[in-house]
């Protein structure tokens, strides 16, 4: 598996806690650190481009839409199978990526998210993306939960997937890795989870009650520190098949300092714990574009996931 090592602190060792809340909202604004066009024209840029995206990998693969995973009128999943693949069929296998959606756990939803499955697909792989409760109808442990529950579900539905593989953006990123740190016991399964993507994350929720950001979420610090992955590293450890479950954190070239550090320290914390993980530091990116191009097959992170899902 390819891999970097990540590069030294461009904060020049800053702590959040020195920055003033001005800058602090400043490095947590990523459509503030965009190469390619303002604030505001690159996230209408990147609602434009995982819609459009998304509408068309429901024309050319095989989706199962809007399937109910939990009680809650929301709580709904769609499934984008492969073009051999019969939804219906319990004989040939398939793996599953589960793709989590980023918008500051107060935007976007699945209806954006399917935009990464033709690659995929084409190679037998299929994708599910989900909707969870956005803030302010849902609050952070209800958005892990449902992440958490999706998952169940799916494999639940579709028993011959062969293996679950997780991709998660921004704050889905954070999710992603939330659901890498469950106590599976408490579900009744314990999915074969291989493998996982987690691109421009948030792994301490701790900065982000001191943003704007927690105006809409309202996180206190208890909920803060109970859903950061970087506080439940020791959780993958303890996971039985975490072993068997390969990590990459990338983040990209023009993300702000402070989505570099949280990438950065999450990525040492889980190598301290000896579990399989690398860094990734893409190229001529920003927060947006980095995911968006994970609808090209060529794309850097589109082949680093079919390398990572198709290993023998």
């Amino acid at each position: 598996m390819r891999g970097q090592s990540p590069p030294e602190d461009n904060m020049e060792g800053q702590s959040w806690r020195k920055l003033e809340r001005q800058e602090l909202d400043h490095q947590y604004s990523p459509s503030h650190w965009s190469h390619r066009m303002d604030k505001d024209a690159v996230i209408e840029a990147h609602v434009r481009e995982t819609a459009e995206g998304t509408r068309t990998a429901r024309m050319v693969t095989h989706p199962a839409l809007n399937i109910q995973y939990g009680d809650r009128e929301s709580e709904k999943m769609d499934v984008y199978f492969p073009n051999q693949t019969c939804p219906t069929s319990r004989e040939k296998g398939f793996p599953l990526l589960v793709y989590i959606h980023g918008g500051y756990w107060q935007f976007l939803s699945k209806e954006e998210s399917g935009f990464l499955a033709p690659p995929l697909v084409s190679c037998g792989i299929a994708v599910m993306a989900m909707d969870y409760d956005i803030a302010p109808q849902g609050d952070m442990d209800l958005m892990v939960s449902q992440v958490r529950r999706s998952i169940v579900a799916v494999l639940a539905r579709f028993p011959q997937i062969t293996g679950v593989f997780l991709c998660g953006h921004s704050a889905g990123a954070h999710l992603a890795a939330m659901t890498l740190s469950t106590d599976w016991s408490h579900y009744g399964v314990t999915p074969d989870i291989r493998g996982a993507l987690l691109v421009s994350g948030v792994y301490d929720l701790l900065p982000i009650t001191h943003t704007y950001v927690n105006d809409v979420i309202k996180m206190s610090r208890e909920v803060a520190v109970r859903n950061s992955p970087i506080q439940l590293t020791a959780l993958l450890k303890n996971n039985a098949d975490s072993c068997r479950c390969h990590m990459v954190i990338a983040v990209a070239e023009h993300d702000s300092p402070e989505f570099h550090r949280q990438s950065r320290e999450y990525f040492q914390s889980v190598e301290d714990l000896d579990l399989a993980v690398s860094y990734q530091q893409v190229k001529d990116t920003d927060h947006f574009d980095v995911i968006e191009r994970l609808s090209q097959e060529g794309y850097v992170l589109t082949q680093l996931l079919l390398e990572m899902i198709l290993k023998k």
